[in-house]
């Protein structure tokens, strides 16, 4: 079970969540805004659980739930009847039925504990009404009541929901406790360690993800054969791998398919630095693929810096189009042509 001491930085969140636990000043609202897989719902359950522990104590200078009580063992197994997390049936959007049903007219049923803990993921995607409706709860909550949101976008709040919330933005983590954390609680070998650290960008769940993940390897390892080879292959192959790189797993979702094209976008946007920062520096002590140091040494004797800018950017320009809604494969075939055109 996750305790505080888990969570890797985000000091200012821990010390607020530990005064409200010691003082019991739990306020009846927060919003808690990080980028997908940036701790959200683990640090929301973390803190739900604790608030409910029947016997909370004080581990190394945190204040932490047992884990061992009634109540801890019905939250860890997703059970305890005082935690409700808000499901919602479209994808995209939560709406007022579903936020008056699960919580304001729930929030009156008296609970079975001291306190009762709605936890809204997603919570962006709250229509404006749904968040009117909310805002009836917010402004005159029953005092054993605290509601959670969690949100990749605190633009989409109405003004009168910020101002009612406690507002924790999650920010991005120093690699060097990333690194920590996953060589020493996830058991994970340095340089991949490192690897991941890099494609993270100071999101914890993600280097978690890209560690367990063997989809993301193989994307790695095919991104980076497909680059090599692009002097020397023909259009139609180039389009094949990079069907065959793109392909979701059997049973993946839509959004699956996002995660592995910006995921491809990173491996390359990383190779492509690799090999600015080999012709600077003429050493391979700050690249993220030493390994592929034979390669990105034979691309600095032949391409200029402008050459290797040409790529960035046109990484970029990619990113653009698909944002745009262009065809991804057309979009990545331009890519490739551009990036070839320049090695």
């Amino acid at each position: 079970m996750a305790r505080f001491s888990d969570i890797v930085d985000q000091n200012q969140i821990k010390e607020h969540m530990q005064n409200a636990l010691r003082t019991d000043k739990i306020s009846h609202a927060y919003i808690i805004s990080g980028d997908s897989g940036s701790g959200k719902k683990m640090i929301a359950g973390v803190f739900a659980r604790t608030i409910l522990c029947e016997d909370k104590r004080e581990i190394d200078g945190y204040i932490e739930s047992c884990g061992e009580c009634h109540s801890c063992k019905q939250a860890e197994s997703g059970s305890h009847p005082d935690i409700r997390m808000v499901i919602h049936e479209k994808p995209t959007s939560i709406g007022v039925d579903e936020i008056r049903q699960q919580v304001c007219d729930d929030v009156f049923i008296k609970p079975y504990s001291d306190h009762k803990i709605y936890i809204i993921p997603d919570g962006e995607l709250m229509t404006q009404q749904a968040q009117n409706a909310l805002l009836k709860t917010l402004e005159e909550p029953p005092a054993y009541a605290t509601i959670i949101i969690l949100t990749s976008n605190i633009d989409a709040f109405l003004p009168t929901i910020l101002s009612r919330c406690i507002v924790f933005p999650i920010k991005p983590v120093r690699d060097d406790l990333i690194t920590r954390f996953l060589m020493e609680k996830k058991k994970v070998v340095d340089y991949k360690a490192q690897l991941a650290v890099s494609f993270a960008q100071g999101n914890v769940g993600k280097a978690i993800l890209l560690t367990e993940n063997e989809e993301f390897e193989r994307l790695k390892n095919g991104a980076i054969d497909l680059i090599s080879r692009l002097e020397r292959i023909q259009i139609s192959e180039m389009t094949e791998r990079l069907q065959m790189l793109l392909s979701p797993q059997e049973g993946s979702d839509k959004k699956t398919d996002v995660i592995l094209i910006n995921n491809f976008l990173d491996v390359l946007t990383f190779y492509v630095r690799d090999i600015l920062v080999y012709m600077a520096e003429g050493s391979a002590d700050h690249l993220i693929f030493a390994d592929k140091l034979s390669y990105i040494s034979s691309v600095t004797e032949k391409c200029s810096y402008k050459e290797i800018d040409n790529m960035l950017k046109a990484i970029e320009r990619a990113r653009g189009r698909i944002r745009a809604n262009v065809n991804n494969l057309m979009s990545l075939e331009m890519l490739m042509l551009d990036i070839k055109e320049n090695l």
